[in-house]
């Protein structure tokens, strides 16, 4: 307050009126709002990298960023047959070159049929071009065995972002003790700490287990559920599957103990699915909660509400922006669907290029066509060095002394624990910081290598970094990391 009086009292004196918009007067639940993999970390890397540019001398010749699954940021080359019928949707007059597949422009020409005026550049209607929901469908129905997916049940987004929000904005009511409660799991991906605050919801944390490489615990979920009665209404519990940042993929068995918990205590699922085409760990399957939902049958099967999103931004495509992605909704109020629409509806629609590349993600190249063979290379290709990247992290943090590391299962993330020494932990407190912020802001002017505190995702000592830099420069990185850890401990020691 002391800051805002003098404030006031030198636009008086300059003869100059208070902004209407001001830090004290603005919306606070936007100050309460954080997102770690785009904060204070990042905005100095961005600083680094244009001094530089600039000249400036400094330890290192390149930041180098492992704080977001940007895959072609970090050198990803793009699906060849993705970017073929997406250039030929753009500009139709390359429907006559000789330089494109016949099954490209036969993709392109039925996308473009799809669209009002045959153009990408129209709106379409809120929830999605109808074609391209009912292949979104028949992607559900094949990814799930032949359980039916209704396509008026898919509704398209701007990435799986923008449907998680519009699901949480559904559920979010009340005030005080009976505010909505949303049950999510720690670490987070920052997206739902960011919303809830935004919304003004009660952000509800669950813990993973690490000793259990991040294995969720259904006697955690009681435990956290029981708490937050207290001082709010919990109506909604979130399961990333596979995990992020964690890279833990769910068990079928811990997946229907989720189900059968939420249908005890009457909470709405929402389950993040976007890493569904990233499992690495030998043993590990992705099952979808759609799926078990049907398996279970009733009363699940026909009473459990959830809504399971996907994403164009992940997998191997890593079509980050382009922003396609899609949310389908199960045994949703019909009445709660109709006011699910009408919030899209004031958005107009998700981008349509969007649209058009999820269409080509949910239903690629078949077996008979041109462009199968080329397109089934490429994505193993992106699978694999993920695989060998996920390995290449866990055996080289296994072996450096005072950092752990789960084995990564699935996603894109390792999530590294690191021990810091009590005098570091005391320098960080000094300066307003949290320890492992610290230890990333250091390790950022020294190395130039950007990560993710674990404080980010509301886990201490801890670190997210992606697996998305290429090869060299990921063994580049890693090596970087665990000797200036190593030279972090002992100056502070």
């Amino acid at each position: 307050m002391a800051s805002s009086t003098v404030d006031q009292s030198q636009v008086a004196r300059n003869g100059l009126r208070e902004k209407v918009l001001t830090l004290n007067s603005m919306n606070p639940r936007v100050r309460r709002v954080e997102y770690a993999v785009r904060g204070p970390i990042v905005q100095r890397a961005l600083e680094l990298e244009q001094e530089l540019r600039q000249g400036v001398k400094k330890p290192f010749t390149e930041v180098i960023r492992a704080n977001i699954g940007d895959a072609q940021a970090m050198g990803q080359r793009p699906i060849t047959f993705l970017r073929q019928v997406l250039a030929l949707c753009v500009n139709p007059d390359l429907l006559n070159s000789p330089n494109f597949p016949d099954d490209a422009k036969k993709r392109a020409e039925r996308i473009l049929q799809a669209c009002g005026g045959h153009s990408l550049g129209a709106y379409s209607i809120s929830s999605g071009i109808q074609l391209i929901r009912e292949d979104v469908a028949q992607y559900i129905e094949r990814r799930d065995g032949g359980i039916p997916a209704d396509p008026n049940n898919v509704f398209l987004s701007t990435g799986a972002s923008d449907a998680i929000v519009t699901v949480l904005k559904l559920l979010v009511a009340g005030e005080g003790h009976t505010r909505t409660g949303v049950l999510i799991p720690i670490p987070q991906y920052p997206l739902y700490s960011a919303t809830l605050a935004e919304l003004g919801a009660v952000q509800v944390d669950y813990y993973l287990e690490e000793e259990r490489a991040w294995a969720l615990d259904v006697a955690e979920l009681h435990r956290a559920l029981c708490q937050a009665r207290d001082h709010c209404r919990p109506r909604a519990l979130c399961v990333i599957n596979p995990g992020n940042p964690t890279g833990q993929v769910q068990t079928r068995e811990c997946i229907e103990a989720v189900i059968r918990f939420a249908f005890q205590e009457r909470l709405f699922l929402l389950a993040d699915e976007v890493y569904q085409d990233n499992v690495y760990a030998v043993g590990s399957q992705f099952h979808s909660f759609k799926k078990v939902l049907m398996e279970m049958g009733p009363p699940y099967a026909v009473q459990q509400e959830l809504a399971s999103f996907h994403s164009t931004s992940k997998g191997y495509m890593g079509e980050c922006g382009f922003r396609g992605g899609y949310v389908e909704v199960v045994n949703m109020d019909p009445a709660v669907q109709q006011q699910m629409l009408k919030l899209m509806s004031v958005r107009l629609c998700p981008p349509v290029p969007g649209q058009a590349l999820l269409d080509l993600v949910v239903s690629p190249p078949a077996p008979t066509d041109p462009s199968y063979m080329q397109f089934q290379a490429e994505k193993q290709a992106v699978l694999a060095e993920l695989a060998a990247k996920a390995r290449l992290t866990e055996q080289v943090f296994s072996e450096a002394p005072g950092i752990s590391c789960n084995p990564v299962q699935g996603a894109m993330y390792s999530f590294p624990r690191m021990q810091l020494p009590p005098r570091a932990v005391q320098r960080a407190q000094e300066l307003g910081l949290a320890p492992d912020m610290f230890f990333c802001l250091c390790l950022l002017e020294e190395t130039g290598i950007c990560v993710v505190p674990g404080s980010g995702f509301g886990q201490r000592e801890a670190l997210a970094l992606t697996a998305r830099p290429p090869t060299p420069k990921l063994q580049l990185l890693l090596e970087k990391l665990t000797r200036f850890h190593a030279k972090f401990t002992v100056e502070y020691s």
